[in-house]
């Protein structure tokens, strides 16, 4: 009886024990995709064109985060404070400059497309991962 027990209690263990860290491992590959250096070019028209380039990065808990960089500008480090990903849709806004972000991954996780907005127009902008 001792032995039956033992082994129920096992495959319980065990079985809590996947239920759990399945979704951890769903989590961290939906994260994965978009972890990295993504950069694009901001053409508000009449002015010049900007590019910029987005850093995320994600915590051991599945949480992201991130920077802004405009190279020609030579600012960087500007905080995201608000990120989201799911189902190839990223938004993330930084209160900072304000502005916020609005795209969609393609399916080979090389491309965001998507809208900016600071200020009164938006504008489109596409992300491309930097090697």
């Amino acid at each position: 009886m001792k032995k039956r027990r033992a082994s129920s209690f096992r495959l319980y263990f065990a079985l809590m024990l996947a239920l759990g860290i399945a979704p951890l491992l769903t989590l961290a590959q939906n994260r994965s995709g978009i972890v990295g250096d993504w950069e694009g070019t901001l053409d508000p028209g009449a002015q010049a064109k900007r590019r910029i380039v987005v850093h995320i990065a994600a915590a051991q808990d599945g949480s992201l985060s991130g920077t802004i960089d405009y190279p020609d500008q030579e600012t960087s480090g500007i905080q995201i404070t608000a990120i989201t990903y799911k189902a190839h849709a990223l938004h993330f806004e930084s209160s900072s400059i304000p502005a916020l972000y609005d795209g969609t991954m393609d399916e080979g996780h090389s491309q965001i497309t998507g809208t900016w907005k600071q200020g009164v127009a938006p504008l489109s902008l596409a992300l491309k991962r930097t090697p």
